[in-house]
């Protein structure tokens, strides 16, 4: 069901570790050429390439690209009442987290009538895309949606694919958790030509173009979001789920099968690793496997996952080499669930997100942990993070100096300006001197 690669007595380099798991084949850049004619499509013909793309990708052209804010209103009345409770728990925590990753506004005094001041400024316009496909994520909307308002942004607009199984409109749930979250300019619109359109605008729909663009999807998204950069901000590019799971001979073998389960069921590219220092547990976890796979509600998808290159069992000599393993692969989801995991942590730079302990499953992330679950994936997280409040702020510097901080400098100015050549840079700061 699932390859076993035993590092036992050997002390693999970082480049080894990195090759030691193979992701999915998700190649990004062979789908630019696609996704760039979609964009390209949907910015000269607008509406009409998105009707198009919907019923080409799909199963149908949507009923209505805009949705009317009274659509919206009704999904919210129509949310089922244990759904609507999780998820204004869901908005209630991630918003309390989100305000963490705001900074505070910062001045630095350099010398007297000398100073910089640090603010934190929202762009001004946001376009947030949710998949739909094998499942829905209401949970998704929240965790694009919270961020950006908790940063500041003025407007924001949303985008999803129409479903064929929902008269070809967005799915309820989606719809319903947009409408908690006060969003109602709210497009049926998917994949690469909804970047597109994000990106560029829609005329005919009254869709302004927007600053950044963000939200998980898939390779063709991802791709499109490529095209579109340096037009506009994009958030990192997602791919297939992704867990590693850290575990010693403390842990119980039940809910690391559990939790390796619960990422393979997202996709048959989703990756699900353990690296374990114990053979014990290893032969534990897969009779687990065995019998929880069978019982479980995805179990063909599961098994693909499981079975493919992208998820392994490896056994190391000791916990240590075990963070080596995680830090080369650099994990979308790390779960440390050892005797000691705030020690394993000293040892663990590289991850979207961790989760210590037995009792913070990635389950509890993906819902209510307050953490953002739109993380980097395909060791990514070794030079980016996933979607927070930062994600929609961008730092600026404000100078301030008075007269006699800038003459204090000015000798300064005029020796750097001089060795580079630029005099008139120099001639700019004596000019206000003249006179003195």
């Amino acid at each position: 069901m699932i390859q076993t690669i035993d590092l036992r007595g050997r002390r693999p380099s970082s480049a080894d570790l990195r090759a030691l798991v193979h992701r999915a084949e998700v190649d990004v850049s062979a789908a630019i050429p696609v996704a760039a004619g979609l964009v390209r499509d949907v910015r000269e013909r607008g509406a009409a390439a998105l009707d198009e793309q919907a019923a080409r990708f799909d199963g149908g052209a949507a009923t209505a690209i805009r949705v009317d804010p009274a659509v919206i209103a009704d999904a919210v009345e129509k949310l089922p009442p244990a759904v609507r409770a999780a998820l204004d728990e869901v908005i209630g925590r991630e918003r309390a987290a989100s305000r963490a990753q705001v900074p505070a506004r910062a001045v630095t005094t350099l010398a007297p009538g000398a100073e910089i001041t640090q603010r934190w400024q929202p762009v001004g316009r946001v376009g947030l895309y949710i998949p739909g496909g094998k499942a829905v994520y209401p949970s998704s909307v929240v965790m694009n949606v919270v961020p950006a308002q908790v940063a500041g942004v003025g407007s924001i607009a949303l985008a999803s694919p129409p479903q064929a199984d929902f008269a070809h409109r967005i799915h309820p749930l989606i719809l319903g958790a947009a409408g908690l979250l006060g969003v109602d300019e709210v497009y049926a619109m998917g994949g690469a030509g909804a970047i597109g359109a994000l990106a560029y605008g829609v005329d005919a729909l009254g869709l302004e173009p927007v600053d950044v663009v963000a939200g998980p999807g898939n390779v063709y998204v991802a791709a499109a979001k490529r095209v579109v950069q340096g037009d506009v901000g994009i958030d990192a590019e997602a791919g297939p789920s992704e867990v590693l799971v850290i575990a010693d001979a403390d842990a119980d073998a039940v809910h690391v099968a559990a939790d390796l389960i619960s990422q393979a069921e997202h996709d048959e590219s989703a990756a699900a690793v353990l690296v374990t220092d114990s053979v014990d547990l290893r032969d534990a976890v897969l009779a687990e496997l065995q019998r929880q796979v069978a019982q479980t509600a995805a179990r063909d998808r599961v098994l693909v996952a499981l079975g493919g290159p992208q998820s392994a069992v490896i056994l190391v000599d000791d916990l240590e080499t075990a963070a080596r393993v995680s830090d080369a692969y650099a994990p979308e989801h790390l779960e440390i669930q050892t005797a000691d995991p705030a020690r394993v942590l000293e040892h663990v730079a590289h991850a979207g997100a961790i989760f210590l302990g037995a009792y913070s499953p990635v389950s509890l992330g993906d819902y209510l942990a307050g953490s953002n679950h739109i993380l980097p994936t395909g060791g990514t997280a070794r030079f980016t993070s996933g979607i927070s409040a930062a994600t929609f702020l961008r730092p600026q510097q404000i100078v301030r100096y008075e007269r006699d901080a800038l003459r204090d400098v000015a000798p300064h100015i005029r020796a750097m300006s001089d060795a580079e050549q630029l005099p008139a840079h120099g001639d700019a700061v004596d000019a206000r001197f003249r006179d003195a």
